[in-house]
């Protein structure tokens, strides 16, 4: 049979009703966002945040995070000749990531800025740039994370913290004084513990030289093993210890470093995670012998804040991207985002951003005070922060996958981008101590730090008499508490951040997301799932601060 030419690529159908792209856009533009930045010190960064928004929510940076999670690193074990090289290979738009969050401050810089407010700087630059890909956070964050941790050994400190702290993002394994600029990773667990590091069989022995030692062991989960050094746990003669393990020695020699395999991980796929294994591996001692944990803590308490900003990230992305959809799909003769109930759902969303964010913003605010010496700001952030990381982290994977269920069958595509955002959210809520582990760290934090009881309450007392659902939440927090039981403690946890999410939105938002938000997740006027918002909620107000241009 012969065809016309004139049918020769011809359509079957127009394209109508799927929304255009939404790159570009701000992802800086959040009210939540910006308030909190102003609101706890940092007013200062505004213009660079919005920057760091603008270029996160580029038509180009959207596909550097694409193309990261489409192409995964590689382990390359050997070299052509049959050397040992233990390396990871990345694809260009990995660097292209990690070079902007690196010059943007997203790692190590805060520390080495004096001005009040740069933690929390960092932080809200991280809700904007977190709109790109969460993998390469991992590194920037454990840099970040290191730089206290570090300074329990001064003369280390002296000599790596420079170059933790810069915003030069210089790839490749070198002798890392010789480098501009250096990226840190940790490696605490293992096989037979997970959680439990005290349980690490991985043996240090002391070397002829001072605070020099040897490694011999194997690490279960190292994240981005082409860091340059890693803080890493090992048993000493008297006990678990805290050691910084160069990836190459001064002489430019390869430390042992030998990587198993990496990582065949449900999401996080365009960040490396590995087993390496020690062997020899030289390392130097960070802090007194037997004191791992604690010198190590410094770490896990701002890893643990970048969950909780992580979370919230995701949750901002997600209801960022189904506002678009619903702005710009129609179904049953009407617009998405003018059918009531999708509208409900969308704003019952927003209500859960709005309050991991305004949170994760307070906490950067606490951590911030506290490493300028605040006493009681440090004990807000002890327990505040366990407790943020244990909720928002539990609130990701719902919400992620009630706002790709508002793309219906596009949203479950790879192409939209969905599935890779519902993948990376349980990994907030495992990574730094998985659920039970926060959990009971707030009761620890409660039975034996008792400061931190006062700290937590004397922020609840600031908005008392604001609300009677608020004030009668405090009243059953006081009841858990002093109840107190260790099968109990993740309902404690749940009640204390949502009466602190409760208690900072009555003071800082709109009263119609503060009345929703404490009608539904503190009176009770609520279902089981996302859009089961009261009659009462207006939900008008509540989708025009969120998603401007829905209300």
């Amino acid at each position: 049979m012969v065809f016309s030419p004139a049918h020769e690529g011809s359509a079957t159908h127009d394209v109508t009703n799927q929304p255009p792209p939404l790159a570009p856009y701000d992802a800086s533009e959040d009210a939540a966002l910006l308030e909190g930045l102003r609101r706890e010190g940092a007013g200062w960064a505004e213009e660079d945040v919005r920057r760091i928004g603008r270029i996160a929510g580029s038509a180009e940076a959207q596909e550097w995070a694409d193309l990261a999670n489409r192409h995964e690193p590689e382990l390359r074990t050997h070299d052509r000749y049959g050397h040992r090289v233990d390396e990871v290979e990345f694809h260009p738009s990995w660097h292209h990531l990690m070079r902007t969050a690196v010059a943007e401050g997203l790692a190590g810089a805060p520390w080495a800025d004096d001005r009040p407010g740069a933690h929390v700087a960092r932080t809200a630059g991280g809700l904007a740039w977190g709109h790109t890909d969460a993998g390469h956070g991992c590194p920037t964050s454990m840099t970040y994370a290191a730089v206290p941790a570090l300074r329990h050994q001064p003369d280390l400190a002296k000599v790596y913290e420079p170059l933790l702290t810069g915003r030069e993002y210089e790839p490749g394994l070198r002798v890392p004084t010789e480098k501009r600029g250096l990226l840190a990773g940790m490696g605490m667990t293992e096989k037979q513990g997970g959680s439990d590091v005290r349980t690490n069989t991985t043996v240090a022995t002391p070397t002829s030289e001072p605070g020099v030692y040897t490694l011999r062991g194997h690490k279960w989960f190292t994240s981005a093993p082409m860091c340059d050094v890693f803080l890493v746990l090992a048993q000493a003669s008297e006990g678990l210890s805290c050691f910084l393990v160069p990836r190459v020695l001064p002489d430019g020699s390869r430390n042992t470093f030998r990587i198993q395999r990496l990582k065949d991980k449900l999401g996080n796929r365009s960040n490396a995670s590995s087993e390496p294994e020690f062997d020899g591996t030289v390392a130097w001692l960070v802090g007194p012998e037997g004191r791992g944990v604690k010198t190590i803590i410094d770490m896990v308490n701002c890893t643990r804040l970048d969950c909780v900003m992580m979370s919230a990230t995701l949750m901002r992305k997600t209801l960022v991207e189904a506002g678009h959809h619903a702005r710009h799909r129609s179904a049953f003769g009407a617009r998405l985002v003018d059918q009531p109930l999708m509208r409900n759902v969308l704003a019952d969303l927003a209500l859960e951003s709005e309050a991991a964010t305004t949170l994760t913003l307070r906490l950067a605010g606490a951590a911030d005070r506290a490493v300028r010496g605040d006493a009681g700001e440090q004990a807000f952030r002890r327990i505040a922060t366990a407790a943020g990381k244990y909720w928002v982290t539990k609130r990701g994977p719902a919400f992620t996958a009630e706002a790709l269920e508002c793309l219906g069958g596009n949203g479950y595509v790879e192409d939209s981008g969905m599935p890779r955002h519902y993948r990376e959210a349980p990994l907030l809520s495992i990574w730094e101590g998985s659920g039970n582990v926060n959990a009971l760290d707030v009761l620890r934090a409660l039975t034996r730090e008792p400061g931190t009881a006062e700290a937590l309450f004397g922020e609840l007392a600031l908005s008392q008499g604001a609300d009677t659902r608020l004030d009668a939440a405090v009243n059953r927090l006081k009841g858990l508490l002093r109840a107190g039981s260790e099968a109990g403690a993740r309902r404690l946890v749940e009640h204390m951040a949502l009466t602190l999410q409760a208690s900072l939105l009555v003071r800082h938002a709109p009263p119609a997301i503060a009345d929703a938000f404490c009608a539904t997740r503190l009176g009770g006027d609520w279902g089981h799932a996302f859009g089961t918002l009261p009659d009462s909620a207006d939900v008008g107000a509540i989708l025009g601060r969120a998603l401007p241009g829905t209300d």
